[in-house]
């Protein structure tokens, strides 16, 4: 008896050791972010209301002055950007075409002004048209091939978005920087990206421009996520914070992090509600459905999923969320039918290797695997490397069952754990 109670010790003592050891080393700090989530004041919201109100008052009084219907579109966009309201945005679309129509479409300013609408629309193509004019005009031409890049590399076009990006090459121009930094991230070399989104970030500190360092810090934190490197995440979504307490999508990762690192769901939750109290964006309903999914809550998961729904009903919203509710429709009973549907239309729209993985994972799960794989192996394998496309393939070979094909990208989904979060942490396992 006295060795049978003996050795159940032993076994609870290397249970609880192992469960000390799976468990991570708590990084963030409620003390470090704690100010942030009680903020009363937005100064930034305030100056841009307070802008759209000046000029709106302006083009009152003199309405053949044009140019304040572009300050107008302006004051929106920034609106946008700080509410997440799609109404601000499809009001700054409404006065940009006001001013383009004006001009005949031959100020290269409010092309790309309109353009940079679309883009943030998902609006790839009507942005490139309109960047097409610009080009054509040749007035300041490396600002409109910067977008160029932007918008071929979003349609899937790697060739010419290559081209313009090395029309223009200077490494010592933020701009370039950036963009170099998402092709690095494009062609799978996470670690040049890291590097040249740091030579960006050194930039951008000496410039002391407190718009292009907030952005600069939150796109390496997401860099160092993807490496693996989450202390240095944390440490630079604070730094955004510092720049603009209001940084909703610094908020959003260091609430990533909480759940998806610490596995602390319930603190990621309170960290997100502190951000959709002011801050309307339909995907962050999905983040809360996920963490409520993780905790094993249904009721909580469906209350989320409902108000996602409810706001992209919204037709403003256009094809912005086609590929969450694609995602989302291939989980829901019989809501497959459509989001095969939205996956062709995302492929119309914007012919990625992502959308094409979209587009098989659709077929995948209404049980049609053979072409699931055709369409994995002609159009994404090679192409990207995102953890979520691996998940899909691996899931699609072991269907098919190439099951050591499905075993080589276990270490690869495995490594991307934080990445990927909890949920489909644990479904690797079953691959």
């Amino acid at each position: 008896m006295k060795t049978l109670k003996h050795a159940i010790g032993l076994l609870v003592c290397m249970l609880i050791i192992t469960g000390c050891e799976n468990q991570p080393t708590a990084i963030t700090d409620k003390s470090d972010y704690n100010n942030y989530l009680e903020l009363v004041a937005n100064e930034a919201l305030q100056q841009a209301e307070t802008d759209l109100q000046f000029w709106e008052k302006k083009l009152e009084k003199e309405p053949s002055q044009y140019p304040y219907v572009a300050k107008i579109a302006a004051s929106h966009s920034r609106l946008f950007k700080i509410t997440g309201k799609v109404s601000h945005l499809k009001a700054a679309e409404k006065n940009l075409l006001v001013v383009n129509e004006r001009t005949k479409y031959n100020h290269v300013g409010y092309l790309r002004a309109l353009s940079r609408n679309y883009i943030s629309q998902h609006r790839f193509r009507d942005a490139k048209a309109l960047l097409e004019k610009a080009k054509s005009n040749g007035e300041n031409i490396e600002a409109t091939y910067k977008m160029l890049f932007d918008v071929e590399l979003e349609l899937g076009d790697v060739v010419l978005a290559k081209t313009y990006l090395e029309r223009i090459k200077n490494l010592s121009d933020f701009d370039y920087l950036i963009r170099l930094s998402k092709w690095s991230d494009h062609q799978g070399n996470l670690d040049a990206a890291i590097k040249y989104m740091e030579q960006a970030t050194t930039i951008a500190e000496n410039s002391n421009i407190n718009s292009s360092k907030e952005w600069a810090y939150t796109n390496l934190a997401d860099f160092y996520g993807h490496a693996g490197n989450i202390e240095q995440s944390y440490n630079y979504y604070l730094k955004a914070l510092a720049i603009n307490p209001n940084d909703a999508y610094a908020k959003k990762g260091i609430a990533w992090i909480v759940y998806s690192y610490e596995k602390n769901p319930n603190e990621a939750t309170r960290i997100l509600n502190s951000i959709t109290d002011k801050y309307q964006v339909p995907d962050l309903y999905l983040l809360k459905a996920e963490i409520a999914e993780f905790m094993k809550n249904e009721q909580a998961k469906e209350a989320h999923i409902n108000r996602y729904l409810e706001l992209v009903s919204n037709e403003s919203y256009g094809d912005m969320y086609n590929v969450y509710n694609v995602e989302l429709f291939l989980d829901t009973e019989n809501k497959q039918d459509d989001a095969l549907l939205l996956a062709k239309k995302e492929i119309q729209n914007r012919p990625t290797a992502q959308s094409y993985d979209l587009l098989a994972w659709s077929y995948y799960k209404k049980g049609n695997v053979k072409k699931a794989l055709s369409i994995m192996e002609e159009f994404v394998i090679g192409n990207t490397f995102e953890p979520l496309v691996m998940y899909h393939l691996a899931s699609i070979y072991k269907a098919n069952g190439l099951t050591e094909k499905a075993n080589k990208l276990k270490p690869e989904l495995l490594a991307s754990s934080f990445e990927l979060g909890p949920v489909l942490a644990q479904k690797i396992s079953h691959i």
